[in-house]
């Protein structure tokens, strides 16, 4: 099969490599698309943060070049012997393996199993012509959804992950910092709640588009605004505020712009040291929370129902690439100007 392998940074190749082999709890899928993500972008260009190149993988135990790919949708061709029902059917992966029998797995908090690992990430992936991925991560999509839509459910679980966290409540102004790709997805999880959501970037092109899904308010803002020209641009604190940017500094603007008593919650990533005065937040009982991906049999079928009626996926929906065209995909993508969520489909 044809499969787009990351070999180290800026190396990724369409290769011919074996179908994978399936173990009894497992499906064989085969891929009808692939959805493009920022720690994709990431791995590929920018800093190996998960890909095990050099050593093996704690959990997953891969190590080596790894085929890309961990928002995936496609049909099962073959199901190992205790997962039979799966046979034919279409479904949408989550890509987050647990155990289930750790602590946090009997909590239901899969996301951070002691043996966790992403397909596409820590191990191959559905960046390929078939995927091999556990039953445990898989949900039917139904049958009058079609794939290109069901595509986005492992992204707005993300969103939906989030906002269940940080207990929004009907009433609230939440303040989102950060309207690309994850906080358009927080935007999609907060529809419908009765929330008044105020957004801010430094993209009108964003923020027309979050505008789309329902935010009340958007405000534009300069790259290297200070916390107190964001506070006179948003005039008021907020009771949630979710920081999705990952941008220097975002944690303390963030924390500035939330009320007392109210909670800031982190789902950008940023791997430089960034300063916050502890004091602020301490004497006015900010909870600062944070988040990672999804449980998948909690958040992803409310993906799908939100994703049903093609609102919401027309909305961010982006273009869509050939498997041997990968490249031009991830250029694309690290170009800064793509619309929507980027696909790589099989046929």
């Amino acid at each position: 099969m044809k499969a787009a392998v990351l070999h180290a940074l800026d190396d990724l190749r369409i290769e011919d490599v074996s179908i994978p082999t399936i173990g009894d709890n497992d499906l064989l899928i085969k891929v009808a698309y692939n959805g493009l993500c920022g720690s994709d972008a990431s791995e590929y260009h920018k800093a190996t943060l998960f890909v095990p190149y050099d050593k093996p993988h704690p959990n997953s135990k891969h190590v080596g070049p790894t085929i890309l790919g961990h928002e995936f949708v496609g049909t099962v061709v073959e199901a190992g012997k205790n997962v039979s029902s799966f046979n034919g059917k279409k479904v949408a992966c989550g890509a987050g393996v647990s155990c289930g029998n750790c602590k946090r797995c009997k909590e239901g908090r899969t996301n951070l199993c002691a043996h966790y690992y992403t397909l596409g990430l820590s191990t191959h992936g559905g960046m390929a012509e078939f995927v091999s991925a556990p039953a445990s991560t898989c949900l039917e999509i139904p049958e009058e959804m079609s794939f290109e839509r069901a595509a986005l459910a492992q992204p707005l679980a993300v969103g939906i992950h989030g906002v269940n966290r940080a207990g929004v409540k009907a009433g609230d102004t939440v303040f989102l910092l950060g309207a690309g790709a994850i906080g358009a997805f927080v935007c999609v999880a907060l529809r419908n709640r009765n929330v008044h959501v105020v957004a801010a970037d430094i993209s009108q092109e964003r923020l027309n588009l979050v505008k789309d899904l329902g935010v009340d308010k958007t405000i534009l803002i300069s790259k290297d605004a200070s916390i107190q020209e964001l506070k006179e641009q948003f005039g008021v604190q907020a009771d949630v505020v979710f920081e999705t940017s990952g941008a220097p500094g975002g944690v303390a603007k963030a924390v500035a712009l939330t009320l007392s008593g109210g909670t800031a919650m982190l789902l950008g990533l940023n791997k430089t040291p960034q300063e916050l005065v502890f004091s602020d937040p301490v004497l006015r009982e900010v909870t600062l929370q944070t988040t990672v991906a999804h449980v998948c049999m909690d958040d992803i079928p409310e993906a799908l129902e939100l994703l049903a009626d093609g609102t919401v996926a027309n909305l961010l929906s982006g273009e869509t690439f050939k498997l041997e065209d990968s490249q031009a995909a991830f250029d694309l993508l690290l170009s800064g100007t793509s619309q929507g969520k980027i696909l790589i489909g099989n046929g």
